[in-house]
């Protein structure tokens, strides 16, 4: 009999924790334990998980006794706080926040690119910026033919990325436009409805905002890259689920369209979405849902003659976060690390 495991889910009631919940009963996680934790506002509130319901507990320092996983989707500051009591308590932590990405020792993994890195974690891993997934997901495989030089990535990011509340509001916001109103703004410093905003994160000294400076170094510490050079535009728009992705990518000798098309095909995670002629390529709407990151438009880049652009598509809730943390769990115990 295959083990099973006490897990945890702190953050359980928030966009991604309830995803989560949604892919741990589709891919059944040898789980013999199940514990909902969330902020005190949210404690007490049951939920029904598969078969199970189950009460949310407010998450303390002290919730963690007899937890062999943790998955943490919750603020940074929460998980700075809280993460090193989980790991101290004896469960191995996989964490969403930014708190943990670029420590030195910490695992930052995406399944089917870096698993092999999960050896040797001292208690905690973490999961990729949600766009990072989908952008390094879909490099890695030509990376492997054919070395990445330089990558120029824009990104068009949607309002789930900051929560449930930006969705409320992008759908109040589109409501008062079009019912002849003023929008006001709460979760965002301008109107997103009808709108886009080149602000993702605070800005730093350099001019970038925090978010693309974290698409910078966490694509190098994924790919193992620290000298690639890539710079990064991270766009809020006002779409509902899925980050998408335009992106400029030079390699040390040129790929032809048909055998980077090949390449994708056969990628592990990866549709390729590429007719234009009829009109099919990766768009946020569809990708809503679903668990591949898809890719398209597929084409020389005029400017450079061993460079591509390529579109990228994926669910910013799944594989950008709920989906690649289950992976991360489903490969740790296939490989005796938990």
């Amino acid at each position: 009999m295959s083990k099973l495991y006490n897990v945890a889910v702190v953050g359980a009631t928030g966009l991604v924790g309830q995803e989560f919940l949604k892919i741990v009963v589709q891919r059944q996680l040898p789980i013999k334990g199940l514990r909902l934790m969330a902020s005190p506002r949210s404690a007490g509130r049951r939920l029904l998980v598969g078969e199970w319901e189950l009460e949310v507990e407010e998450t303390t320092a002290n919730s963690f006794h007899g937890v062999d996983i943790a998955f943490f989707s919750a603020t940074s500051e929460v998980s700075r706080e809280l993460v090193p009591s989980a790991a101290k308590a004896g469960a191995l932590v996989i964490d969403d926040s930014k708190a943990w990405r670029l420590e030195p020792e910490v695992p930052l993994v995406i399944p089917e690119v870096n698993a092999e890195d999960l050896q040797g974690h001292k208690g905690i891993t973490a999961i990729p910026n949600c766009e990072v997934t989908p952008l390094v997901l879909a490099l890695w495989p030509l990376h492997r033919v054919t070395p990445v030089r330089r990558i120029i990535v824009d990104t068009y990011q949607s309002v789930s990325g900051t929560g449930a509340l930006a969705m409320q509001e992008l759908t109040e916001q589109a409501r008062a436009v079009l019912d002849g109103h003023r929008a006001t703004s709460h979760i965002y410093p301008h109107q997103i409805a009808f709108n886009v905003l080149p602000h993702v994160e605070p800005f730093l000294g350099s001019g970038y905002t925090r978010e693309e400076m974290s698409v910078v170094n966490e694509t190098k510490k994924i790919m193992h890259e620290p000298d690639l050079a890539i710079s990064a535009t991270c766009v809020r728009v006002p779409v509902f689920v899925g980050h998408s992705l335009s992106v400029h990518v030079e390699f040390v000798r040129p790929l032809s369209v048909e055998e980077a098309q090949a390449i994708l095909r056969e990628a592990p995670g990866v549709s390729v979405q590429d007719e234009p002629s009829v009109n099919l390529y990766p768009q946020p709407w569809t990708a809503a849902g679903k668990d591949e990151v898809f890719v398209g438009r597929v084409r020389q880049d005029v400017s450079h003659p061993a460079g591509l652009a390529l579109w990228i598509t994926s669910d910013n809730l799944r594989k950008g976060a709920a989906l690649n943390a289950i992976q991360i769990a489903e490969e740790l115990i296939a490989r005796n690390l938990v």
